[in-house]
């Protein structure tokens, strides 16, 4: 009788760390083509967010690239969960991967999110109406040939408005005989200083005015005091010096925004005007200059939010902090703001408001409402600008303490 031995297996050998790894990302049969780009695409979106999360705001050569439309935060990873489950081979490590991405980046949307839940609590007898409005370049109609015209529904607009507080900016015209500003960008040279104090308070009978380089503030009730917040000490040495053709009016460069303290019913009240510089255009980074004037733009707008930053810390009163930021909801630097101040986005009803126009497309968000906790925010719309600005004006009820 022959006795059969049976074989006994060998052990397989305990698979290393790297190759776990390898079985992983190596495929193990080829991947088609379609598999390929959206494997790559998903990854490199992945990658793109988590950088733009670590360096928005903080690297000033990132700054061309928060220009990208907020939308593609969510558009993207959406786009490519449709596609994903065609994507066989993969499919279960591709779809988390888009999950997780889209809710890194769902706070950079501009989506209002808490629109859904949030319901503002009723206004009461002693609320009041603030407006915010960049004005663009006041009530000069600069795109007409000569860009001598004003808009004759101007003021008609500011009252419709119905404010006791309005907090403007772009208070000042644009030199149009220096060029077309459609098609040049904007230079000190440009800017024309204007006086229409007389006309406000025609339009505006009993309001007091406060202003200080383009801010400015109307408003019902007593003005205690006001001023505008210099730059200077937040720039660096090179930025210091005001341009030679802003010498006569040195607030249009050392001034972004203007505070305006009010005596609302026996509570002092602040309340700024904020138009903090537009982020750089330049998209060309491999050229030094191109970078130069990147990081030149991006230190001036970090030092209007530390300058606004730091007078809202050691203010004690109430605060309203409303205007043109210049920063979408895709940019990092309103983490510069003061902790103390509360976003007001959840009291709008819009799920994307948007207040940057470009004729009659709705873009995306560059201006926005923040005020400290002990003010209460009734309301909030985004009124349209009937034409006059690329801005839609905010319009708010609060009450404060």
């Amino acid at each position: 009788m022959i006795e059969q031995r049976l074989a006994t297996p060998s052990p397989r050998p305990a698979s290393s760390w790297a190759g776990r790894v390898r079985r992983c990302v190596r495929p193990r049969r080829r991947w088609c083509l379609g598999t390929r780009l959206v494997v790559t695409a998903s990854v490199a979106w992945l990658l793109f967010v988590l950088c733009h999360l670590a360096a928005s705001g903080r690297l000033a050569w990132w700054a061309p690239i928060e220009l990208v439309p907020p939308l593609l935060f969510l558009l993207v990873p959406a786009l490519l969960l449709v596609v994903a489950p065609l994507a066989r081979p993969v499919r279960r490590r591709v779809i988390p991967l888009l999950v997780l991405t889209a809710v890194l980046g769902a706070g950079r949307s501009g989506i209002n999110y808490a629109t859904l839940w949030y319901a503002p609590p009723p206004a009461g007898p002693a609320a009041i109406t603030v407006a915010a409005w960049n004005t663009q370049f006041w009530d000069q109609d600069w795109r007409t040939a000569d860009g001598d015209r004003y808009s004759p529904g101007f003021y008609a607009y500011l009252h419709e408005l119905d404010a006791d507080v309005y907090l403007l900016t772009e208070y000042l015209y644009v030199n149009t005989a220096a060029g077309d500003m459609r098609s040049q960008r904007w230079t000190a040279d440009l800017a024309m200083r204007i006086d229409k104090l007389a006309e406000l308070r025609r339009e505006f009978p009993g309001y007091h005015v406060a202003v200080s380089g383009e801010q400015i503030t109307l408003s019902r009730f007593p003005i205690v005091g006001h001023r505008g917040l210099d730059l200077r000490p937040w720039l660096p040495p090179d930025q210091r010096e005001i341009p030679e053709a802003l010498r006569g009016w040195p607030e249009g460069y050392t001034v972004e925004t203007l505070r305006t303290d009010l005596d609302v019913r026996g509570t002092t009240v602040s309340f700024y005007a904020a138009q903090i510089a537009q982020p750089p255009l330049e998209w060309r980074l491999y050229d030094a200059a191109a970078r130069d004037a990147a990081v030149s733009k991006t230190l001036r707008r970090e030092a209007s939010y530390r300058a606004l930053a730091a007078d809202v810390a050691a203010n004690p009163h109430p605060v309203v902090l409303a205007g043109d930021l210049n920063t979408s909801p895709a940019m990092g630097a309103r983490r510069l703001l003061p902790e103390r101040l509360v976003d007001r986005t959840p009291a709008l009803s819009s799920l994307y408001p948007a207040t940057y126009l470009a004729g009659t497309a709705e873009l995306w968000r560059i201006d926005w409402l923040y005020t400290s906790p002990d003010v209460t925010v009734h309301r909030y719309d985004l009124p349209g600008a009937r034409g006059l600005s690329d801005h839609r004006a905010q319009r708010m009820v609060v009450s404060v303490p």
